[in-house]
């Protein structure tokens, strides 16, 4: 399946995106694992997509966890997973009737799981990554010039750092202000932003 997946991402690759083919070849053959697992560790099968939602369920589960110091309502996975609280009642109820994703996959010396190999959708592809690169160090002469809260803002708005979007609520936990806060201070540094005589070549990016 390797040999398949490598040649798959040969024939996908352009060295001119300016990463690496291991690299790229790498993404594709962790997306493949993740299909063939899904296929293959259940007697009723669960759609791919499925599998992916529960795994990334139970990341935001336990970042949330760890952030408020408690076990998370629904409705606060809900709100930072950006999908209906309904939903996350369906997730509970399957993920329960599924195999763990914390059982072991491949030898008894290796420590990986199943959820190793379940992509997390805040990890970027490495096309996003390497542009992401390039979009940081264009804007970092800008943001300099920013006071720390409003340059922190929009860092975790934009994944400018670490490539995670934050939402709102979760921005406004930071500072110990409402979302509604955080979105007004986020309007007056865009109006700030489309003001500097650097910023036409960032527009596409903050639009």
């Amino acid at each position: 399946m390797r040999n398949l997946i490598g040649r798959r991402g040969i024939n996908l690759f352009d060295w001119t995106k300016g990463y690496k083919f291991s690299t790229y070849a790498t993404w594709w053959i962790r997306q493949s694992i993740t299909r063939a697992l899904a296929d293959q560790s259940r007697t009723i099968r669960i759609p791919v997509h499925m599998v992916e939602t529960i795994s990334k369920y139970k990341q935001t589960h336990r970042r949330l966890s760890q952030d408020l110091g408690r076990e998370p309502l629904a409705e606060e996975i809900a709100t930072e997973m950006g999908i209906p609280v309904e939903k996350i009642h369906v997730i509970e109820n399957i993920s329960q009737e599924t195999v763990s994703l914390e059982q072991p996959v491949g030898d008894d010396d290796d420590k990986s799981t199943l959820e190793n190999f379940i992509p997390d959708d805040k990890i970027l592809r490495p096309d996003q990554e390497s542009s992401r690169r390039i979009l940081s160090d264009q804007i970092r002469e800008v943001l300099n010039e920013l006071n720390p809260k409003e340059r922190k803002i929009l860092e975790m708005r934009y994944g400018l750092l670490d490539g995670i979007q934050h939402t709102l609520e979760r921005v406004g936990e930071e500072f110990g202000v409402t979302r509604e806060r955080i979105r007004q201070i986020e309007a007056k540094v865009h109006e700030k932003l489309r003001q500097h005589d650097k910023i036409s070549r960032l527009k596409n990016y903050f639009d």
